[in-house]
């Protein structure tokens, strides 16, 4: 796996991926940034959110249930006066609905990617302290 990420101005960059998509991202006005596009630590996250769901999407699918919507909300605190200010603590809301969803079906596909499957959740967990939760919604 390889991507670039080249420099635009100021605090500005574009990561390029190897399959072909670029994202813009951009530090805080502090450092001169313009807010134009995501921070690098919240690209972090949204890596860790698209790993976790895709998880549990694809589990709840196998154990065939009807999956209609998901989505997951992600809030994490960082190291304070410190740097580098690493993620300390991270908590992943999951949000599922769907036809007949079984609870005990989504506990265990919430379990299954942080403890089993989800790379980046793997990575963070030595920094940071990950909890999760999750809702059913019909």
């Amino acid at each position: 796996m390889n991507v670039t990420v080249k420099w635009l101005k100021n605090a500005r960059m574009l990561g390029q991926t190897g399959s072909g998509h670029e994202v813009s991202m951009d530090g805080p006005e502090s450092i001169g940034g313009q807010n134009l596009g995501a921070r690098p630590m919240e690209m972090v996250l949204l890596g860790l959110g698209g790993c976790a769901m895709v998880d549990v999407v694809s589990i709840l699918q196998k154990s065939r249930q009807n999956v209609r919507g998901c989505h997951v909300e992600i809030s994490a605190q960082r190291a304070e006066n410190q740097v580098p200010a690493v993620f300390t603590d991270i908590h992943l809301h999951f949000v599922v609905s769907g036809d007949g969803l079984k609870s005990t079906q989504v506990a265990r596909a919430v379990s299954l990617s942080a403890e089993k499957y989800c790379s980046v959740s793997k990575m963070l967990e030595k920094t940071a302290t990950i909890s999760h939760d999750y809702e059913v919604l019909s």
